[in-house]
C-alpha cells in the first residue's frame, strides 16, 4: 500500500470514529433553557467535541454512564413492598437515615421501635422498602441519558431519559404526587418530616436540567410530555412554598436551608417566575452566606458534624448552583462579601488543602473521600477564583471520571446520606 492509500485510510478511521462520537452539525440542537447548567455553554461544548481529545475522553466517561442505564429502569413510586402511611401508592417514602430500632423486631413490635438516632452512621435497611432508592436512579440516569444524547445525537439516550420521567412522574398510573409528605419518616414516631425535602432538594435540580436539555430537540419527549412535566414541577413548587414542611425546611439555619432556596429557585426558574428567583438568590446573601460562613471560610454548622467533610462540601453544593441559578437574573452571588468577609470563594478556599492532598482534613469525617470537593473547586474556579484555578491540576477524579468540561454544575460526588 502506498504512502498515500495508508494516509486516506488513517483519515476515513478518524472521520469515522469522530462521526461515532459527534453528529452531524446540521442535527445539532439549540441551546436548552437550563437553570443550573449553562446552556449556552454546553452549546459551545458539542461544537468543540470534534477537534478536542480532552472533551472526547470525558465523553467517553459519560456515555459509558449513560449505557449502564439504558437497561434499567423505569422506577415507579407504586412498586414498593407497603404504601406510604395513609395508604395512597402514589406518596413518595423514604426512611431517616441515621435512625436505628433499639429492640429485636416481633411480631408485637414489627419495626423494633423505639428508633434512636446516630449521626453519620446510614442504617441499611432505609435502602429497602421505600423510594429514595429509586428516586436517586430517576435523578441520576435521566441526567447521564439527556447530557449524552446532547452531545452525541444517539435517540435511544434520549428515548430511555423520557420514558424514565413520564414513568415517575407523569403517567396517571405510576405517577408520584408532587409533595414530599412522607420523607424521611421514623418508624413508630413520624410519618414524614420537613427534613426529608433534602431527598429531593440535592439532586431534583439534575432532572430539570435532563427536561430543559430534552425539550432541545429530543426525539421521545413530546410536547405534551413537557406541558406535563410543567404542571408537576409547578404543582411541586406551589407545595414547597406553601406546606408546613416546605415552609420549616425553608427556615433551616444549615445545608437544608441552602438547598431548600436552590430547589426554589430552580422551580421557579424553570415555571417562570423570574421575581421569585431573583428574590430567593438575593435573599441568599444575608440569610444563608453570612449565618453559615464564618470569615475564614469555614462551615460551622457543617464542621459539626460527624462527617464534616462530606457535609461541608455538600452545603456548597448547593451554594455554587444556586450562584448559577443567579446569572439568569442578574445576580453575582460569588461576588458577594458578607460584613465579616464572608464569601463563597472562602468557603471553598477552606477545602483547597484536603481538596488538593496538600494537608489533611483537621475535623471529624466518617469516610474522607477527597474527589468530593472536585466540582465545587471547578465551580469556584470558573468562577474566576485563582487559588481555585491553580488547584483544579492536583484534584482527585471522582470514580467514573471528571466530567465537569461536559456538566458544569456541581454534584456531590461522595456517598449521599441523608
Amino acid at each position: 500500500m502506498s504512502g498515500r492509500s495508508r494516509t486516506a485510510v488513517l483519515l476515513a478511521a478518524v472521520v469515522t470514529f469522530g462521526a461515532l462520537l459527534v453528529p452531524s452539525a446540521h442535527a445539532a440542537p439549540k441551546a436548552p433553557r437550563t437553570a443550573v447548567l449553562d446552556g449556552g455553554r454546553l452549546q459551545r461544548t458539542r461544537a468543540r467535541l470534534g477537534h478536542d481529545p480532552r472533551l472526547r475522553r470525558a465523553l467517553r466517561d459519560l456515555t459509558a454512564r449513560a449505557d449502564t442505564w439504558l437497561d434499567q429502569g423505569p422506577w415507579t413510586v407504586v412498586d414498593k413492598p407497603r404504601p406510604a402511611p395513609g395508604g395512597d401508592v402514589h406518596e413518595y417514602l423514604s426512611q431517616a437515615p441515621y435512625w436505628w430500632p433499639t429492640a429485636t423486631p416481633t411480631a408485637d413490635n414489627p419495626w423494633g421501635c423505639p428508633y434512636v438516632q446516630r449521626d453519620g452512621q446510614r442504617n441499611p435497611e432505609v435502602d429497602s422498602g421505600t423510594d429514595r432508592q429509586d428516586a436517586e436512579k430517576v435523578f441520576g440516569s435521566t441526567y447521564d441519558l439527556a447530557l449524552a444524547w446532547y452531545y452525541t445525537g444517539k435517540a435511544a439516550y434520549a428515548e430511555k431519559a423520557g420514558q424514565i420521567l413520564r414513568t415517575w412522574f407523569l403517567d396517571p398510573a405510576t405517577r408520584m404526587n408532587p409533595d414530599l409528605q412522607h420523607a424521611q419518616f421514623i418508624p413508630c414516631a413520624y410519618d414524614g418530616r420537613a427534613i426529608g425535602i433534602i431527598d429531593f432538594s440535592q439532586s431534583y435540580t439534575s432532572v430539570l436540567d435532563a427536561q430543559a436539555i430534552l425539550a432541545a430537540g429530543a426525539p421521545g419527549w413530546s410536547a405534551e410530555d413537557r406541558t406535563a412535566m410543567g404542571r408537576w414541577n409547578a404543582d411541586f413548587l406551589d407545595w414547597l412554598k406553601n406546606s408546613d414542611f416546605g415552609k420549616q425546611e425553608g427556615a433551616a439555619a444549615n445545608n437544608h436551608g441552602t438547598f431548600y432556596d436552590m430547589q426554589l429557585a430552580a422551580l421557579a426558574y424553570a415555571t417562570g417566575d423570574t421575581a421569585l428567583v431573583r428574590r430567593t438568590v438575593l435573599d441568599a446573601r444575608a440569610k444563608r452566606i453570612d449565618p453559615q460562613i464564618a470569615a475564614d471560610g469555614s462551615q460551622p454548622r457543617e464542621l459539626a458534624r460527624t462527617r464534616s467533610w462530606h457535609y461541608s462540601t455538600f452545603d456548597l453544593v448547593a451554594y455554587t448552583r444556586l450562584a448559577a441559578i443567579g446569572r439568569h437574573v442578574g445576580v453575582n452571588l460569588w461576588s458577594y462579601r458578607g460584613p465579616d468577609g464572608q464569601s463563597l470563594f472562602k468557603a471553598v478556599g477552606c477545602l483547597l488543602p484536603a481538596a488538593t492532598g496538600a494537608a489533611a482534613w483537621p475535623h471529624p469525617e466518617l469516610e474522607f473521600h477527597r474527589y468530593a470537593a472536585t466540582d465545587v473547586v471547578h465551580a469556584a474556579a470558573d468562577a474566576g477564583d485563582t487559588a481555585a484555578g491553580a488547584a483544579v491540576a492536583r484534584l482527585e477524579a471522582p470514580p467514573g471520571g471528571d466530567l465537569w468540561a461536559l456538566r458544569p454544575a456541581a454534584e456531590q460526588l461522595d456517598s449521599m446520606a441523608g
